[in-house]
């Protein structure tokens, strides 16, 4: 068996810091990365989070070592790696493509790193049924990997980047191929798995219900750049532009005008009987136009023959209803709480509509 590369002292003694500096990644004329700082502290759970052609990818692929920034620095702790080969990184990966050995079985594709490393056989079988067990294949052992589908292949890559306990993990949508209930299990999985070990995990996803019921912080990535860094509640609760605003969760956008008035700032749309005073500083944009960013769950419905307010479509949901309105020629969404015994919203129905100060906040057009 062909033993792994001796890796450079500075590399395999870490903690799990990494650090991303000013980094820009092109492409001839195209920018992947645009000027990227990230600073991912020892045993963090880290998701990066966006849209296809984010950028995202393109980062973690930096990290692991198989990009090479255009400028800027990537650093594993206080060390500077981006002449580090890939394989001397000591990284556990998870690609998007299963990236198993075809003529290997699944418990050989799982100890490959573990014997590679120099491990003792009795050590190397404990760990590999460990983490089968872990992906729900404790019987697949002996099977190939053309013998499995394809999410069950994800497990087993999954399963061989975990075994040997990295200090960091990359991990790019590992659990896109899973059914629902298996993705949720292994979404615990790995978040106690985290616990147990202490490794740093860099979690590249799309999903968004999956990065914040994940990560310890999330990076919001567009057009190339970070476009927030944070816990998933400052993400929710406190977005810093239109763009986090509208990727997370479900957010209400209406037009509006402003008046800057001292610390204070009045914004209002006529059309919808709107007018709302709030603190400057939930104010982003220094225009005398904007728009209101309000989730649902802050907005209030209540029935009215003389509300400007129109209910287009509801929906209900048990405990809660959405509603759908028009006001001033603009759609919302509401979300009610049901009251036993109290009538539903309902198609055609007038009712007045008011905000919550308190959550919403002015972006510029």
């Amino acid at each position: 068996m062909v033993k792994m590369d001796k890796l450079p002292t500075h590399v395999t003694e870490k903690h799990g810091a990494v650090t991303v500096s000013s980094v820009s990644k092109k492409y001839g004329s195209f920018v992947a990365l645009d000027d990227v700082s990230l600073a991912i502290r020892p045993g963090e759970f880290v998701a990066l989070l966006g849209p296809s052609g984010s950028g995202k990818s393109t980062l973690l692929m930096m990290i692991a070592g198989f990009e090479r920034p255009t400028t800027g620095q990537i650093y594993l702790d206080d060390t500077v790696i981006n002449d580090v080969p890939a394989h001397a990184r000591g990284l556990g990966i998870v690609f998007q493509s299963y990236a198993l050995f075809p003529h290997m079985t699944v418990a050989e594709n799982i100890a490959y790193p573990l014997r590679r490393r120099g491990m003792s056989r009795e050590e190397v079988q404990k760990e590999v049924t460990r983490a089968l067990r872990m992906v729900a294949l404790e019987t697949y052992g002996a099977r190939c990997p053309a013998q499995l589908s394809g999410g069950q292949q994800q497990r087993v890559a999954l399963a061989r980047a975990l075994v040997f306990r990295p200090p960091v993990l990359l991990m790019d949508e590992p659990l896109g191929a899973l059914d629902r209930k298996l993705r949720q299990q292994l979404q615990v999985e790995l978040k106690l798995l985290h616990k147990e070990l202490g490794s740093t995990i860099i979690f590249v996803t799309h999903d968004q219900e999956e990065a914040l019921s994940m990560a310890d912080r999330v990076a919001v990535m567009g057009a190339g750049r970070i476009q927030q860094f944070g816990t998933p509640r400052e993400l929710y609760e406190e977005p810093c532009n239109a763009f986090v605003a509208d990727f997370i969760g479900e957010m209400n956008f209406i037009p509006v005008e402003i008046s800057h008035r001292g610390s204070n700032v009045e914004v209002a749309n006529s059309g919808a009987n709107i007018r709302v005073t709030l603190p400057s500083s939930r104010v982003f944009t220094p225009e005398r136009v904007g728009k209101i960013a309000i989730r649902p769950e802050h907005i209030c419905l209540t029935s009215s023959s003389e509300g400007s307010a129109l209910v287009i479509e509801s929906s209900y949901s048990g405990t809660s209803q959405s509603v759908l309105v028009e006001v001033g020629g603009h759609r919302v969404v509401a979300r009610a709480t049901v009251v036993p015994g109290h009538a539903l919203f309902s198609p055609g129905q007038r009712v007045k509509l008011s905000l919550d100060a308190t959550h919403l906040r002015v972006f510029s057009n």
